[in-house]
């Protein structure tokens, strides 16, 4: 007998020190993304957005030791200012599906949801949720184990302090 397991979602969030509009656009303007966007060290070399239901967000990024990888957003909901819903996978340069470059058994797609509220003083609180879509057994089990969750939460740190620097010169600038 085959017992389901409930997968427990992902979610790390983080209170930024901008009003929600401007965060928003650092997620819905691609020369904006491309400053910011991916893991600690990363640099993104293709930031190509149609920021519209059924619209993507595909993305090449420069790794620390020069090896390139390449992501896609296939956008399923968009609530101005409160939420983005969107499958994410890896990709080649030419938008097709693939395998993490660096694990064979990482599920080929998330359901990821990233949600903008207010937090008190005129900043804003980043929610990123993400969740296994269509997974096999192995995709889940990679997911769900504790090294994936100590990498995504790496991973996401990194990203939001990333948006955090950004953030700080970009406000300078404004």
């Amino acid at each position: 007998m085959t017992v389901a397991t409930q997968s427990q979602d992902f979610v790390i969030s983080r209170v930024f020190d901008v009003p929600r509009d401007f965060l928003w656009q650092c997620f819905t303007d691609p020369k904006r993304m491309k400053q910011w966007w991916g893991p600690k060290g990363f640099k993104v070399i293709v930031s190509d957005m149609d920021l519209r239901v059924g619209g993507t967000y595909h993305y090449g990024m420069t790794a620390p030791d020069g090896s390139t990888m390449w992501g896609l957003f296939t956008y399923r909901e968009i609530v101005p200012q409160e939420r983005q819903v969107f499958v994410n996978c890896f990709s080649d340069e030419n938008r097709g599906v693939a395998r993490h470059p660096m694990a064979a058994t990482w599920p080929l797609n998330l359901l990821s949801t990233f949600t903008f509220e207010d937090a008190p003083g005129g900043k804003t609180r980043l929610t990123v949720r993400w969740r296994t879509l269509d997974a096999t057994p192995e995709e889940q089990a990679t997911f769900d184990s504790d090294q994936s969750r100590v990498s995504m939460t790496n991973g996401w740190t990194g990203t939001m302090d990333q948006l955090e620097a950004y953030l700080a010169t970009a406000k300078q600038g404004a």
